[in-house]
């Protein structure tokens, strides 16, 4: 799950930050789905012949994808916008008939094209943004080792989060999305640098030990990491939670004191600032008073993807993370974009996703991240994702566009 985790849960970038600004314009128009679009966002629907490179793509694999968020009733990591009735027929049919569906990919694209609307969203901005994320593969210890001293926690069993849609109680900061019972009465869960200062030490939580702080921090950015145990085998750690203070890009300060220039920022790059320059990387990680919990999941499957905020694996480069405040889990997306590729230059993306994630970066009605897989190659691309796009929903037959 991006980070949050993911949250789950990303990229270079939601390290990094969307640098851009936004203007905002009068225009508000009815959402096509359930919550409201933010100010200045236009819906304009499309002919099929108009969302560009949808004849070439791989429709089966972005039924598959989808079929797999259908069922209802599946318990999400991170609760979103509820599953609109007349997207949740349309899943009840892809099930029942997935068979007959699947047969070609003829079918499969015949099935969203006579059930869905293309209406593209563009924002205040004029165009979306996205980027990329990834699962990391870590080498990690079970128990603290000299050359593993950083602990990964567990959730703790007095943090409180704060529902969708929620606001943390008084007296406390409503844009806190977490929160902690005391004998005092509510109060702010401990941010980043009291917890590495051992705010939670004592507590039993430490469930996996990393290399490092930078290690540590950039899996939190993630959402989740496969494991390869010291001591043998290999696990997964999935988001369990984080302490509800607001996400601060370190990427995006990087940049903005000067120190690295956002054209050069890699994954590789910025890990290796933050491990040659520690004193200085640990007061900047401070910043982000952000932290992800997670949860051990040792039935590790090799073949699945780890499990985003929709509560299902996700699958490489067709699962995408979505601002859950506007969009519901299970929603077709299109993407057009052409983002960096590590061979160099650019490489067009047009294709069909499936919104199985979010993250606590992802903000705004066509924002986006892109998961791309598990592995330092699939890191190695995602850190290159920060492009504009073409955001284009599928809005069900039934409901308005």
């Amino acid at each position: 799950m991006r980070a949050a985790g993911k949250a789950a849960f990303g990229c270079l970038v939601a390290v990094i930050g969307a640098i851009a600004s936004m203007t905002v314009s009068a225009e508000t128009p009815a959402s096509p789905l359930n919550a409201p679009l933010p100010e200045g966002t236009r819906t304009r629907p499309l002919e099929w012949s108009a969302v560009p490179g949808w004849a070439n793509d791989d429709h089966n694999q972005a039924f598959a994808t989808f079929l797999a968020t259908c069922p209802a009733g599946i318990p999400a990591l991170r609760a979103g916008q509820p599953r609109p009735a007349a997207l949740q027929q349309v899943c009840d049919l892809a099930l029942s008939e997935a068979a007959a569906w699947q047969a070609d990919a003829g079918k499969a694209r015949l099935f969203f094209e006579s059930r869905f609307t293309p209406v593209e969203i563009i924002p205040a901005s004029g165009a979306g943004f996205l980027t990329g994320y990834y699962e990391p593969e870590l080498e990690a210890a079970r128990q603290r080792r000299d050359t593993f001293p950083e602990p990964v926690l567990a959730r703790p069993g007095d943090l409180v989060t704060v529902p969708q849609g929620g606001t943390a109680p008084p007296p406390l900061d409503p844009a806190l999305q977490a929160w902690r019972q005391t004998a005092a009465g509510p109060e702010p869960y401990p941010d980043r640098k009291a917890i590495w200062d051992g705010a939670l030490s004592g507590r039993g939580l430490e469930i996996a030990w990393l290399r490092d702080k930078p290690e540590l921090f950039i899996t939190q950015v993630q959402g989740s990491a496969r494991l390869r145990w010291v001591e043998g085998g290999v696990g997964r750690l999935r988001y369990a939670g984080r302490n509800g203070h607001a996400y601060t890009s370190i990427g995006r300060r990087l940049v903005e004191r000067g120190i690295m220039p956002l054209e050069s920022m890699t994954l590789a790059r910025l890990m290796g600032w933050l491990r040659d320059n520690p004193a200085e990387a640990r007061a900047l990680m401070d910043e982000n008073r952000s932290y992800i919990f997670f949860q051990l999941d040792e039935n590790l499957s090799p073949e699945e993807g780890p499990i985003g905020g929709a509560g299902i694996p996700l699958t490489p480069g067709r699962s995408l993370a979505v601002d859950r405040s506007i969009w519901p889990y299970g929603l077709p997306v299109f993407v057009d974009v052409s983002p960096l590729v590590p061979s160099g230059g650019r490489e067009r993306l047009s294709r069909l996703m499936i919104a199985q994630d979010t993250g606590s970066a992802i903000v705004g009605p066509a924002r986006a991240d892109y998961f791309v897989g598990s592995g330092a190659a699939a890191g190695d691309r995602a850190g290159l994702f920060r492009d504009p796009m073409r955001f284009i929903v599928l809005v069900p037959r039934g409901v308005q566009p």
